[in-house]
């Protein structure tokens, strides 16, 4: 991701330059917020998902939205959340360790004068280790991909308390990285774009094996 530049707050600067972070921007796709455009930090690392695979995602995200529990595993930008805010979710939970893309999330849901959407400045992993309040009903998981956060994010999530029984697991990788999941997690979509693999698991408490529900028995989709 290429830097925009950096914010300027007019011409008596209250800070040193150097204490000037990047900053670019974001645009809410659809809901209620349709077309906002929203200002992110541009941090080491952080890469926002794309309006292409966004607006893909939330498509299949239709029917599992309204009134769900979401985590924003690695929030970044926090396109992922603020979509399912705007989409009819009940709540939000963006997890995010860097503090100035933490602060503009935060700064975002009050320019939108959204009350469902909570900030943790965290390391996700750190965030897992008890219980949310109540089990998420949709989870995004699009972590940096040079830490290989995947498995350990994975487990975590499996704890009790973590996941209602048939949540829904969205996740992004690089388009070669080979993804394990528990048997109980069906992928139900997967596309690639560019460098990216995404996919979208259903998860079946009471399922622990790939039988004929498994794998493919809701619409695997690859292109």
């Amino acid at each position: 991701m290429k830097n925009s530049r950096p914010r300027r707050d007019g011409k008596r600067a209250s800070a040193p330059a150097s204490a000037a972070k990047p900053v670019s921007s974001l645009r809410i796709i659809g809901g209620q917020w349709r077309g906002r455009k929203l200002p992110f930090v541009a941090a080491e690392g952080l890469r926002p998902t794309g309006d292409r695979i966004r607006e893909t995602l939330f498509n299949w995200l239709m029917a599992d939205l309204p009134n769900a529990h979401c985590l924003d595993a690695f929030s970044g930008s926090g396109a992922l959340g603020l979509e399912a805010l705007s989409r009819g979710a009940a709540s939000a939970t963006l997890i995010e360790l860097n503090a100035d893309a933490a602060a503009q999330i935060r700064q975002n849901l009050h320019l939108l004068q959204c009350d469902r959407g909570q900030v943790m400045q965290t390391d996700c992993l750190s965030y897992l280790q008890q219980a949310p309040p109540q089990p998420f009903d949709v989870v995004f998981i699009d972590p940096p991909f040079q830490l290989d956060l995947w498995p350990a994010t994975i487990a975590a999530l499996e704890q009790p308390g973590r996941l209602s029984p048939t949540a829904t697991i969205y996740l992004e990788t690089p388009r070669q990285y080979a993804l394990c999941c528990p048997p109980h997690w069906h992928l139900h979509r997967q596309k690639q774009a560019g460098d990216v693999c995404y996919r979208l698991y259903y998860r079946d408490a009471d399922s622990h094996d790939t039988d004929s529900r498994g794998t493919d028995s809701r619409g695997t989709e690859s292109g």
